[in-house]
């Protein structure tokens, strides 16, 4: 009888998704609970399971000599080598959607938060003070412009219609929304829009895409939201636009360095910033725990696979 494909598992994942994978035709191991180990156990691994904490190297990849497959249990596939990965003909399978509502949701909130002045409003009533002066505007009338025209903006998207406020996005991969949104240069969706919120996947080329030029370019006053990736953001710059009044605030679940060793940001009094938490709660990571592991148990059993970022018929 042959033996069975070795599934390692190096970042925890949802309890159920895991005992539905052992459930399966393979040879699990968890090595997720001590990064120690995954090491030893990448030597016979078929396929390996990762989130965001492991680094999917070439010199990890090295380890590995028997790998077929790298499951990303969430959405960006930047932690992984894809030209690595593509160049020993291993496949890269991620869970698109988990997160979607989750994100979008976080994103909702986030602007709520900023055009309404609540976070310093909280603050300010939590230190004993009682200021019921007008304060904050409507999300209605206002123009958020998404910087990436995926998934998670698309949600948003269908989120915002009840709130009246209308939506503009640069993508230059999509040619036509699915919805009522204006597709629009990247200039000009910086110049329309009361809040600008980012939602590209991260490359080399567009590192620090939202840098000084960009906002100058944004409206005086309008907001900055990134759920995306940090390095999108120059958070040096972010800050010179912040303190010189020509932004009004930002809300960054996401920063360069996380977490972060300078408080460049985080003590200002217009700036909101959370732990990488969009993808945290309870049912998305239970959505990825389980698409993942299905995508997996696929691939074990030879049949085709729906969410390939790269090898055999997945994008280059």
């Amino acid at each position: 009888m042959a033996e069975l494909p070795c599934v390692v598992v190096a970042d925890p994942i949802d309890a159920a998704a895991l005992d539905r994978l052992r459930a399966g035709p393979c040879r699990v191991v968890d090595a997720s609970a001590d990064p120690r180990s995954l090491d030893g156990a990448l030597s016979d691994a078929w396929a390996l399971i990762v989130r965001s904490r492991t680094k999917v190297t070439s010199s990890l990849l090295a380890k590995a000599p028997k790998l077929s497959l790298v499951a990303r249990a969430g959405v960006g596939v930047d932690n992984i080598d894809l030209p690595a990965a593509r160049a020993r003909g291993i496949r890269v399978v991620n869970a698109p959607a988990a997160a979607t509502a989750s994100v979008a949701e976080l994103a909702i909130a986030l602007y709520l938060l900023l055009v309404r002045g609540l976070y310093t409003q909280i603050a300010a009533t939590k230190a004993g003070r009682w200021d019921r002066g007008t304060h904050g505007g409507e999300l209605s009338g206002r123009t958020v412009g998404f910087v990436g025209y995926g998934r998670i903006a698309r949600e948003i998207a269908r989120r915002l219609g009840p709130f009246g406020a209308r939506t503009i996005a640069y993508d230059p991969f999509v040619t036509a929304a699915v919805d009522a949104t204006e597709l629009l240069p990247f200039e000009e969706v910086l110049a329309r829009s009361d809040v600008v919120s980012v939602h590209a996947a991260l490359t080399e080329s567009n590192r620090h895409l939202l840098n000084a030029e960009a906002f100058a370019r944004m409206k005086r006053g309008a907001y900055l939201v990134n759920v995306a990736r940090g390095a999108l953001v120059d958070e040096a710059a972010l800050a010179s636009a912040l303190d010189s009044g020509h932004l009004g605030g930002a809300a960054l679940d996401v920063l360069e360095v996380e977490p972060p060793v300078t408080p460049t940001l985080l003590a200002r009094p217009n700036v909101i910033v959370t732990p990488h938490t969009g993808a945290s709660t309870a049912e998305a990571q239970r959505r990825a725990g389980v698409d993942t592991v299905d995508e997996v148990l696929r691939a074990v059993r030879g049949e085709p696979l729906t969410s390939l970022v790269a090898g055999e018929g997945g994008p280059r």
